[in-house]
């Protein structure tokens, strides 16, 4: 185990979501004949840091459906999200774990109908049968979505975070004087050289986005903004979180196939640009309808951060 760096963030309770009392009535009454039942009872899922509607909705048939639900005027973003979640549903092979997409409706509403997963969230602080899980289904990801499909249409990485290692250079990282900031910066700048590929990236892997079901294996969920790149990026950014909670992830690092075989500079190199990130956002104002995300972002560049300062020896 390594240091732990404690949050203060009440995990699984993140989100100020929209509820099903929230829904207007012509969209209660959509999802009710989507689901073929009237709906009793309406779990709001609490994790994460966006404010749409996403419940699991249990009907009088006793069946069990995992909703989302944004308005295209008042929460245009988060509609707009949900319309990108639902086109990377759709072209995901189903060999890929992850919910499937079962029904989409658009109008002044966007509202996705998704597979309801038997399943929890993974215990915090991590553990390490559901940190494997983690791993395994990220080598399932790297291995059936290289190449790219077609049909998903991707960006690649090094593009949708070109702004990234400028970030180094904004007064939010220099006033916080950290040493070896200069070093981290050359690290940042050239991390294009090294993300590189042509396979799906998640980019948002974390415990809120990821379910064990009983079997003790993983399914990812909201696949919002994946890129294309390096077959070892998901691998790297999913033990952001459990290096917080103390695991030992370099050990993790150098015992599975997509990043054993990773040089140590390039991980490096996309740490020192992932810190900057999140140390940078956790400047930013914070949303009305996000209370926590900088806070999570301040943690996250924290823990970021201190991993890349134990592995560079600084």
């Amino acid at each position: 185990m390594r240091r732990v760096i404690p949050t203060t963030i009440p995990l699984g309770r993140t989100a100020r979501r929209l509820t099903w009392p929230h829904l207007p009535p012509a969209v209660r009454a959509l999802v009710e004949e989507r689901c073929g039942s009237p709906v009793v009872d309406a779990a709001s899922q609490d994790g994460g840091f966006t404010p749409g509607f996403a419940s699991v909705l249990t009907c009088a048939d006793g069946s069990r459906h995992f909703v989302k639900a944004a308005s295209t005027k008042a929460q245009r973003l988060f509609a707009e999200s949900y319309r990108e979640e639902a086109r990377k549903l759709r072209a995901l092979p189903t060999t890929v774990p992850a919910p499937r997409l079962l029904w989409v409706e658009e109008g002044d509403w966007v509202v996705l109908g998704i597979e309801y997963v038997e399943a929890r969230s993974p215990h915090r602080p991590w553990r390490q049968a559901d940190l494997d899980a983690a791993m395994d289904a990220l080598e399932v990801v790297a291995s059936e979505l290289t190449p790219v499909p077609d049909e998903m249409s991707l960006e690649p990485f090094a593009d949708e975070v070109a702004s990234w290692p400028a970030y180094w250079q904004l007064d939010s990282l220099t006033r916080l004087a950290l040493p070896h900031a200069d070093e981290a910066a050359a690290l940042a700048a050239r991390f294009a050289e090294v993300a590189g590929g042509d396979t799906v990236v998640h980019t948002d892997v974390r415990d809120d986005n990821m379910l064990v079901r009983p079997d003790g294996s993983a399914v990812f969920c909201d696949w919002n903004w994946p890129t294309k790149g390096a077959a070892w990026l998901d691998s790297l950014f999913m033990l952001i979180g459990p290096r917080g909670d103390g695991v030992d992830v370099d050990t993790v690092l150098a015992s599975r196939p997509l990043t054993r075989g990773v040089p140590a500079d390039d991980i490096d190199s996309v740490l020192a640009l992932v810190a900057g990130y999140f140390l940078k956002s956790a400047d930013d104002p914070v949303p009305l309808t996000s209370p926590h995300l900088r806070d999570h972002q301040r943690w996250q560049g924290e823990v970021v951060w201190a991993w890349l300062c134990e592995r560079r020896g600084w």
